[in-house]
């Protein structure tokens, strides 16, 4: 990745190094989806509509990191990740040069979500810069979010675990909706039982990465 981002560069930031408590015992990001485990999925479609991607991960990353070698993104380990979803979103976005458009966070357990999904995002985030962020086809939020360069100070001083909400809301004025089909905006899996549901529920996974 260069140093010196383009003008209208939008980076994604994965938050992927929390301990995934809920699976008692299995991680949800490394559970396989079409043909390989979840986090590389997700990185490989966020590597295709950016050339600028970090993932953050535990520390030391383990078995998470090494699912991502070969891909040209940054790996960020996290000491802090206990502190909660804060910490991931704090070191994603002090990884990231100046000068940037804009900052996607994309969620690492979504894996409804496509390439194609994301590069409508960013092209709507291009023709209109603002809050962008993705719903369910009947007008939910969900994920992911497209933040504009004035948020990113704010999401580097988060802590605690409720991620960007407060974000969210403190521009809640500037938000736009983007909806993606069906509920692939709001399916993210945390516990064996979703899994298990969802596999016995869904007929073959997304895999147009077409841009």
């Amino acid at each position: 990745m260069s140093d010196t981002p383009a003008p209208r560069d939008i980076a994604i930031v994965i938050p992927a190094a929390g301990a995934s408590s809920r699976m008692r015992g299995r991680d949800k990001l490394l559970e396989e989806v079409a043909g390989r485990p979840l986090l590389r999925l997700v990185a490989e479609r966020a590597c295709s509509v950016s050339g600028r991607v970090v993932v953050t991960l535990p520390a030391p990353p383990g078995p998470r990191g090494a699912v991502l070698e070969g891909l040209a993104l940054c790996r960020m380990p996290v000491p802090e990740a206990a502190e909660g979803m804060g910490a991931s979103l704090r070191a994603g976005i002090g990884a990231l040069p100046e000068g940037l458009a804009g900052v996607m966070i994309l969620p690492a357990d979504m894996p409804e979500i496509t390439g194609a999904d994301l590069a409508r995002l960013m092209r709507a985030f291009r023709a209109d810069p603002g809050l962008w962020q993705a719903t369910s086809e009947d007008g939910r939020p969900g994920h992911p979010v497209v933040f504009p360069a004035d948020c990113l100070p704010a999401l580097a001083g988060l802590s605690g675990d409720a991620g960007a909400r407060a974000v969210l809301r403190a521009h809640r004025l500037r938000l736009r909706y983007l909806a993606l089909p069906g509920s692939r905006a709001l399916v993210d899996l945390d516990t064996p039982e979703a899994w298990a549901a969802w596999r016995a529920g869904r007929q073959d996974p997304p895999t147009s990465d077409a841009t």
